[in-house]
């Protein structure tokens, strides 16, 4: 069970999405939240000035002033929590965009869920680099919601990516909270004769889930490499389904600027809220 989750809450992108999403499903779960933000710190603000004492003048003035973009953001998240009645602690950092995906990276690894908005590439912003580092550096399952999203998050119909591979697997299990509370679970699979493996195949999926009392229905499509990540979206929307649960390919963004083909396309173009692990 979900009892503790993290949330990023951006200081420099349009926030609702994760206040709304996090703090409905924190209610649903009757969990408690650390909200963090992160003012930025530019890295180039301790070269503006030669001299030991003058750096540290510049920097903590540049620091205290990302102190309060944080605090102002956590402010909209403490009030909607409030609301709500959900057991909360908000975290406001104040660093160089290097440090703060790291710290939030860590801090991950303590929480059963961590909740972050779907990176925008249309709006240049540090934000969009802690999602993807948190993704490597947790060690567990985040709940990307998408930029769009709207209202409160429910998982009553789930979409299981299954390629039978290792993060697939991990991911399955990592959604085990939210598997065990849906009312459909669709196990979707893309070329599934070439790309899964027998003794992991859908069927046995199905008959895993259902030992767990699980109800599962299989789909199986085929689609070209480039085509996986749309058609994935396509039976999205025809299935009418809330959240989909998926490996999380590649490696860290802010290290080799890397991510593997369909979880890139995902994260760009996601239309549903997406569990991922790595």
């Amino acid at each position: 069970m979900y009892k503790d989750i993290l949330v990023h809450i951006p200081t420099e992108r349009p926030m609702r999405a994760v206040i709304d999403g996090s703090i409905s499903l924190a209610a649903r779960l009757n969990a408690h939240v650390d909200a963090v933000a992160v003012g930025y710190v530019a890295s180039s603000a301790v070269y503006i000035m030669e001299g030991g004492a003058a750096v540290a003048a510049v920097f903590e003035m540049e620091r205290e002033r990302a102190m309060e973009r944080a605090e102002a953001a956590l402010a909209v998240f403490r009030s909607g929590a409030a609301n709500a009645g959900i057991s909360c602690a908000c975290h406001a950092l104040g660093t160089i965009p290097a440090d703060a995906a790291g710290a939030l990276g860590e801090m991950a690894r303590l929480h059963d869920l961590s909740i972050v908005l779907q990176p925008d590439p249309a709006q240049a912003s540090f934000d969009n680099d802690v999602p993807g580092e948190v993704l490597f550096q947790a060690g567990g399952p985040v709940l990307f919601l998408p930029y769009t999203f709207r209202g409160a998050f429910k998982a009553s119909r789930i979409g299981i990516c299954w390629d039978g591979s290792r993060l697939a697997a991990r991911a399955m299990r990592d959604a085990a909270p939210f598997l065990a509370r849906a009312e459909e679970i669709v196990i979707i699979t893309i070329n599934e004769a070439d790309a899964v493996p027998d003794e992991a195949s859908a069927s046995n999926l199905a008959r895993h889930l259902g030992r767990r009392g699980l109800s599962t229905r299989a789909v199986s499509l085929s689609a070209a490499r480039a085509d996986i990540q749309p058609t994935i979206l396509s039976l999205t929307a025809d299935e009418n389904l809330d959240l989909l649960v998926m490996g999380g390919y590649g490696h860290s963004r802010l290290q080799e600027r890397f991510l593997g083909g369909v979880t890139r396309a995902m994260l760009e173009a996601m239309t549903v809220p997406t569990l991922m692990s790595h």
